[in-house]
């Protein structure tokens, strides 16, 4: 491994009182799956561009690829997959990302999705606060970067409140039920990272 190159495989377990952030175990896709059906997460992350494609039941073969997708997560060298385990539902509630690692610039992109069992429990805040510190202090990296369409002003919310910088919108850059909608541009930096500990 380069020795500029963040440590991506290691997947580490990250903690708070309310959650863990873990590697995916086998167990965890059925989980998974019963909150990629949810038709509010496939509008919010933009997986569905229609109200009745959010209700589409998953085929056999889209249920495989997923399955196939989560199993080999701990494997990846390049990118940080974890679980979001809530400790009182003893239960996992949704994933936390860091991809899309550009070695130039020593920047990736954060993302994170949680289910309806997580939500307005402020497991999406921990959850970002864990793992922006982990991609600053021990990846290294100098740039955390991420995307947030405007219809989701809660996770806009859980962002600015990270400390996540707005650096400008890419207008109508999705459709929706035939709306246009706007997709907002947030960073931190390392140094950004710093003045908030």
């Amino acid at each position: 491994m380069n020795e500029s190159q963040p440590d991506f495989t290691t997947k580490p377990r990250l903690a708070s009182q309310s959650i863990l952030l873990r590697p995916f175990e086998m167990a965890d896709s059925d989980a998974l799956l019963a909150i990629l059906a949810e038709p509010e997460v496939n509008r919010l992350t933009g997986s569905v561009g229609t109200s009745a494609e959010a209700q589409r039941q998953l085929s056999a073969d889209e249920v495989k690829r997923i399955r196939h997708w989560y199993e080999s997560r701990n494997q990846q060298t390049d990118r940080l997959d974890l679980v979001i385990y809530s400790q009182e539902q003893q239960a996992v509630v949704g994933e936390v990302v860091i991809n899309e690692w550009d070695a130039n610039s020593n920047s990736a992109n954060y993302r994170i999705l949680i289910g309806e069992k997580g939500r307005n429990q402020g497991i999406g805040q921990t959850a970002t606060a864990l793992l922006v510190a982990y991609a600053f202090e021990y990846l290294k990296l100098n740039r955390l970067e991420l995307e947030v369409f405007s219809f989701n002003p809660r996770a806009r919310h859980v962002y600015q409140k990270s400390g996540f910088v707005y650096e400008g919108t890419r207008r109508e850059a999705f459709k929706f039920d035939d709306q246009w909608v706007d997709s907002e541009c947030y960073a931190m930096l390392a140094s950004d990272y710093l003045k908030l500990k």
